[in-house]
């Protein structure tokens, strides 16, 4: 199946359109979601619309290999776990379609990467293997081209000097990072930035005591001296990123979308504004499965936007148990 088409999409029609083909091909492709769709009892031939597409729940990526695709993997990408805990796998048959994903979104909401110096602060992520985060920020890096674009472990001292030297040259920067690491070096030193965009991806990996999105942007705000703070929505079974911009409102790029799920029903949706489960629809996962019901609670917004609100506990996540085979 023709894999870029999806980075022409234009309008929701374009979109659905895409996304009714795409449904067809991984049901037909993917024995793990045909089987999932079976046990629903979803006859594709009757499927018109984004809400009747079955969501599959992302814990499946945990027990099965999720793919569409009788290529080979040229990279397996896993999530972070606690000891012990299982984690997900993404197969990734085509590494060509997710380097295309993540620069063409990148570029979508903030112009050239090559117009940036970019500061990476993901120790978390470094400390381990397979990371797809990792892998995106690096190939970010490359492409910037600028000399001194890199990662920092725990040099905070490193890259406070960096970041002031840079800020004489007025040089454009991109610093992202995870938050308590971000949130570690405010705690050491307090900047005043121009020209810069802070952004972060994701929480306290067990580092910290968890804040919520307001208390922690605050702090990060007020510690690097900036309006805003920006943020970054991937995940390991994704291949595609919504970003923020600011006050945790999260925009797609024009190949991915967000529907929000009843919590007590999984199969049914909620009406704009209203609390549910995000189910995330992301054409670049052509390979594996783009229809995906995630443990994350969010709302959707009237212009398509989305805001992230928290996660399933262990009780909550019957909603999607009653989806598992």
């Amino acid at each position: 199946m023709e894999q870029n088409s999806i980075f022409t999409i234009r309008n929701r029609e374009d979109f659905l359109a895409h996304a009714l083909r795409i449904f067809s091909f991984q049901y037909h492709n993917n024995v793990i979601y045909r089987s999932f769709c079976n046990h629903l009892g979803v006859d594709t031939g009757t499927v018109t619309k984004l809400e009747q597409i079955p969501f599959l729940p992302i814990e499946f990526f945990k027990s099965k290999k999720v793919v569409s695709s009788t290529g080979h993997e040229e990279i397996i990408f896993t999530s972070s776990g606690t000891t012990g805990s299982q984690t997900s796998k993404h197969f990734v048959t085509h590494l060509q379609v997710y380097e295309h994903s993540y620069l063409k979104a990148f570029t979508h909401f903030y112009g050239a990467i090559e117009d940036y110096c970019v500061l990476a602060l993901l120790p978390s992520y470094l400390e381990r293997t397979g990371s797809s985060l990792i892998y995106m920020v690096e190939d970010l890096i490359t492409k910037s081209q600028h000399p001194k674009s890199g990662f920092f472990l725990n040099e905070y001292d490193c890259l406070h000097q960096l970041i002031l030297e840079l800020q004489k040259t007025n040089t454009k920067l991109l610093i992202i990072g995870v938050s308590f690491a971000l949130l570690e070096f405010t705690e050491k030193y307090q900047l005043s930035l121009q020209n810069t965009i802070i952004m972060e991806t994701g929480g306290m990996k067990g580092r910290r005591k968890e804040l919520v999105r307001q208390e922690l942007h605050h702090l990060l705000k007020g510690g690097f001296g900036v309006s805003e703070i920006h943020s970054e929505y991937g995940m390991t079974e994704l291949l595609s990123q919504a970003y923020s911009k600011g006050e945790g409102i999260f925009h797609c790029p024009p190949w991915m979308q967000v529907l929000i799920r009843d919590t007590e029903d999984p199969l049914s949706y909620q009406k704009i504004g209203k609390n549910g489960g995000i189910n995330i629809i992301d054409l670049a996962n052509i390979n594996s499965c783009s229809f995906i019901a995630t443990q994350d609670l969010g709302k959707v917004n009237n212009d398509g936007s989305f805001e992230v609100i928290g996660r399933f506990d262990n009780s909550d996540i019957r909603g999607c148990n009653l989806m598992v085979l």
